[in-house]
């Protein structure tokens, strides 16, 4: 089970680094990703503006942030409470709990979110949720 842990932190710390990496390319260099489903198909991707919408986050403009990506805002509270409940297990040494699958039907129901939010964010009807 430590191994595991082990090989989590390993993972986010990685992904901190990359992160940190890529903060530093936008600042020195005005370095962004494209979004390649953008370029190919004209249409905004569910994540199109997350990486907008985490630098206005770091930033604290929380309205930019918003409007940039309001799916992060709808799956974030979803992902702190499993990181937090995991890390509650960990400290209570309830390893045997630690790192709880989520279930099918929770993967299943943020996968529908995830593609309505996409369909929805390039109809005329809901522009709104298209990034500013």
């Amino acid at each position: 089970m430590k191994r595991i842990i082990f090989n989590l932190l390993s993972i986010l710390f990685l992904l901190i680094l990359l992160f940190v990496l890529y903060l530093f390319m936008i600042n020195k260099y005005n370095f962004y990703i494209p979004c390649i489903f953008k370029k190919i198909t004209g249409l905004y991707c569910p994540g199109c503006g997350i990486t907008r919408c985490f630098l206005s986050l770091l930033k604290l403009d929380y309205y930019s942030a918003f409007r940039y990506n309001m799916l992060v805002f709808l799956l974030l509270p979803f992902l702190i409470f499993y990181v937090l409940y995991n890390i509650y297990l960990y400290i209570t040494n309830e390893e045997d709990k630690i790192i709880k699958k989520i279930s099918k039907k929770v993967w299943y129901a943020l996968l529908i979110v995830t593609i309505l939010f996409g369909i929805l964010r390039n109809t005329e009807m809901f522009s709104y949720l298209a990034p500013i």
